[in-house]
């Protein structure tokens, strides 16, 4: 608790940090796997570039707003992992590829259409990487055959190379036994490798396997055969990740911290700490809203916007000021909310961390 902070307050604990982005670079690295993180989970420079530093082969960017932002912050080297579609894009698109190496992906005609003429338009190659669906049936390409015929369909279109394949195995959340994590990380690969020959087998040159979540990543053995991983939520950790026991909580970087402002009975405490604090986020294994740390067995059962609602297991001897330390349900979308974090260091606070893609979602 830092008592000279006004609540509700974000903490980041770089040294936690720096342990969860060296020990996902020493996993993948072991398998020939480069690591290019994604960084909607902390939307900072300042947290990009110590993943630079430390090995990593450049970022992922959920939006193009989030890539025009970490370039400008001189991180160049960028993965836009959405189609970009619509002439607004398309022109800023343009602008961005002018001072940064730009990668993106398509999985329409449509999207790849609009790349082909920006690039004639501006005068150069624009690499994209194909979609493909890993299960959550939100825009990819199904594996294998289907992708080879769309492929095929934007062959020819000019100032427009496919270099890779870009997968995400988002059903892997569902899971919660070692079992199931390892043949979802084994679909993963085996999905992009197939489909990568058959291309190949068809004249294509796919030279990047774009995949991994922060689940798959920590299994790389059974994705050899891919080239990057994109881990993002890893950084931080989070509750999804804590309560089935996958990380543990000298994992969890990011905190949060809430302070009780009324106990209407002996087993209720209230918080200024709500949704628009924590996230309405739920997990599959997650037991309410939040982890309390020292008080894992009460649980944030409810959340209103600016209110939380604790339930303990019997009287408590917390009371109205007290504060609580809370590990979110889903870190990534915590420093979305902020417009700066607090980085602790060696359990003080040294500074802030600005969070300069806030909000930029489109």
């Amino acid at each position: 608790m830092y008592t000279d902070i006004a609540t509700p307050y974000v903490t980041i604990d770089m040294d936690i940090v720096d342990s969860n982005i060296h020990k996902m670079l020493d996993t993948v690295e072991r398998y020939g796997i480069r690591h290019r993180p994604h960084i909607k989970t902390h939307k900072s420079s300042f947290i990009a570039k110590k993943q630079l530093e430390a090995g990593c082969c450049g970022i992922t960017c959920a939006k193009l707003s989030e890539a025009e932002v970490m370039a400008k912050h001189g991180i160049t080297d960028i993965l836009i992992a959405f189609p970009i579609i619509g002439s607004l894009k398309l022109e800023r698109l343009g602008k961005l590829i002018g001072i940064a190496d730009i990668k993106t992906i398509v999985n329409s005609l449509e999207g790849a259409k609009g790349l082909s003429n920006l690039g004639v338009e501006i005068g150069k190659i624009i690499s994209v990487y194909i979609e493909i669906d890993g299960g959550l049936n939100r825009g990819g390409v199904l594996p294998g055959i289907p992708t080879l015929e769309f492929a095929e369909s934007i062959r020819d279109l000019p100032n427009l190379t496919i270099d890779g394949l870009m997968y995400y195995g988002g059903t892997i959340y569902a899971e919660n036994s070692q079992e199931e994590i390892i043949r979802k990380s084994r679909q993963e690969r085996d999905d992009l490798v197939m489909t990568q020959k058959l291309l190949c087998s068809h004249g294509f040159s796919i030279k990047v396997l774009s995949t991994g979540s922060s689940y798959s990543s920590r299994n790389a053995q059974y994705l050899e055969g891919v080239t990057e991983v994109r881990a993002g939520n890893y950084v931080f950790n989070d509750a999804s990740t804590l309560w089935p026991g996958l990380v543990k909580l000298k994992d969890c970087a990011l905190s949060v911290w809430s302070t009780v402002v009324a106990k209407p009975d002996t087993n209720t405490l209230i918080i200024d700490a709500g949704s628009k604090t924590l996230t309405s986020d739920t997990g599959a294994f997650t037991k309410g809203y939040g982890y309390i740390v020292g008080h894992e067995d009460f649980q944030l059962f409810k959340l209103n916007e600016e209110h939380g609602f604790v339930r303990t297991t019997g009287p408590t001897n917390l009371t109205i000021g007290d504060v609580l330390q809370i590990i979110p349900n889903h870190s990534c979308v915590i420093p979305n909310l902020n417009w700066h974090v607090y980085a602790v260091i060696d359990g003080k606070i040294e500074h802030q961390i600005q969070i300069e893609a806030r909000g930029m979602n489109v």
